[in-house]
């Protein structure tokens, strides 16, 4: 494809990944106002929960044991001196806190209400103790400067301020309380090329701003897109810039992450730059059209071979049927080579992209929903069990999802039922309703159609 690159990169979990060197942001599941809505109550200056499971090694070498890769805990420093470096109000002086959006490594975010105003906001409360290294306090100086300096654009987040007491960060943000992307999709319906290429035309129009701007977003995904207005498509919002950072042109990076179905060949080797946020809205347009990823695995290294050999599938379903149009920008957004890829700019000049352009609108085959709606779900239970592990167990007792679901498997079977899986989530002291159990076991990866996990 143009692109070899050597060594590999592994890791027990399919999420946001970065190099240890620089490893703060959880972006998967600091601001998931769904994931957590029925959680008691956890405030900042309370115990604070265990972290969640460790991010990737971004080394060719095979991955240690997640607590050898997580921030935090023992080694942290007993100083927690100034992050902003300047003196902030007191959040409380100014907000009441209310129920937990959403858990990541680093932070919680709440829902917050201005005590002036009585408008609603998200606030997400960043533990200072899990700023170890300079580099990690400039990581969260870095992400409120991006959020400032994007501020205005209609489908980014707007930021309300930032504040700092003793044990938190803590970043208010506007509230996007319509939901996620896919689950959107899923509820409309009708689902046609035309509304794909609205969507798409969103995603890419904050690229673009981001660039113009001299910001690199480096880790879009549909996730980190969520709806401030639940009967409005076009209120979506970029929500998360945990791993953006400012670049110069020409300038070329060499850290390495992102997520692993969304990351660009050049980022896995080591050399990259804004190229890398176009890959990335071209996975999600495939998906968009197609309901799977265009480089798909069951491992995390399977993945990214799959990335790294660029051969994308335009002859299953239901790929004959979309138009040629979608798949020439498809291939023009995905082209292994950085500098002949569509800047975003280019992208949005598309036909099949451009607002009434040649994008038809008849509906989709409902199998696309399907995919979508599963798609969406095994990501829902990557959430939900790194939340369980999160906020149950003890770094020492943080092992993996294999280890935790080998623990569950009552029978030794080698795969775990709705029953087994009830039980042990209750054992963990989980308080997920038998709903959200029954979405675990729904969201399975290999086996949507069995009544089983297989671990």
């Amino acid at each position: 494809m143009g692109n070899a690159c050597g060594g590999s990169l592994r890791s027990k979990y399919l999420h946001s990944f970065k190099h240890p060197a620089s490893q703060r942001h959880d972006p998967d599941r600091d601001y998931d106002h769904t994931a957590a809505a029925d959680s008691p109550k956890k405030q900042p200056g309370s115990q604070p929960t265990a972290t969640a499971a460790a991010k990737t090694d971004g080394h060719a070498a095979p991955a240690q044991p997640a607590a050898a890769m997580r921030r935090g805990g023992a080694g942290a420093p007993a100083d927690l001196g100034s992050v902003l470096g300047h003196p902030t109000p007191n959040l409380r002086d100014l907000y009441a806190l209310g129920r937990k959006l959403g858990q990541g490594q680093f932070g919680t975010t709440y829902l917050c209400t201005e005590l002036a105003t009585g408008a609603d906001y998200a606030c997400k409360s960043i533990s200072k103790r899990k700023l170890i290294t300079k580099e990690d306090i400039d990581d969260v100086r870095r992400e409120i400067q991006i959020m400032h300096h994007l501020s205005g654009h209609r489908n980014v987040v707007a930021i309300k301020g930032a504040y700092e007491d003793q044990l938190y960060v803590h970043i208010v943000m506007e509230l996007c309380a319509g939901g996620e992307l896919f689950d959107r999709i899923i509820q409309r319906g009708h689902y046609s090329e035309r509304k794909a290429a609205e969507l798409t035309r969103i995603i890419v129009g904050v690229v673009e701003a981001c660039h113009s701007l001299g910001v690199m977003h480096r880790d879009l995904k549909p996730e980190n897109f969520l709806l401030a207005n639940k009967d409005d498509d076009l209120s979506l919002k970029a929500i998360d810039f945990g791993l953006s950072v400012f670049f110069k042109p020409g300038q070329i990076f060499t850290d390495v992450v992102g997520s692993p179905y969304y990351v660009a060949p050049e980022v896995l080797c080591k050399k990259y730059g804004p190229e890398a946020d176009v890959w990335t809205a071209g996975v999600i347009l495939y998906i968009l059209l197609s309901g799977v990823p265009p480089f798909w695995a069951e491992t995390q290294q399977g993945i990214f071979d799959a990335v790294l050999k660029g051969v994308i599938d335009f002859d299953s379903e239901p790929w004959p049927v979309i138009s040629d149009s979608a798949k020439d920008l498809i291939t023009r957004m995905l082209n292994p080579r950085p500098a002949e890829r569509l800047t975003a700019h280019e992208v949005l000049c598309h036909p099949w992209i451009r607002d009434q352009g040649v994008a038809p609108d008849r509906p989709l085959d409902t199998a696309v929903l399907s995919r979508i709606k599963q798609f969406s779900a095994m990501n829902k239970l990557k959430k939900m069990a790194l939340r369980v592990i999160a906020e149950s167990l003890s770094e020492e007792e943080i092992a993996g999802l294999k280890e935790m679901f080998q623990t569950m498997d009552a029978d030794n079977s080698g795969a775990i039922t709705y029953d087994e899986l009830k039980e042990g989530l209750r054992k963990y002291g989980s308080t997920l309703k038998d709903t959200e159990i029954r979405d675990l076991m729904d969201a399975d990866l290999k086996s949507f159609q069995r009544q089983v996990i297989s671990w």
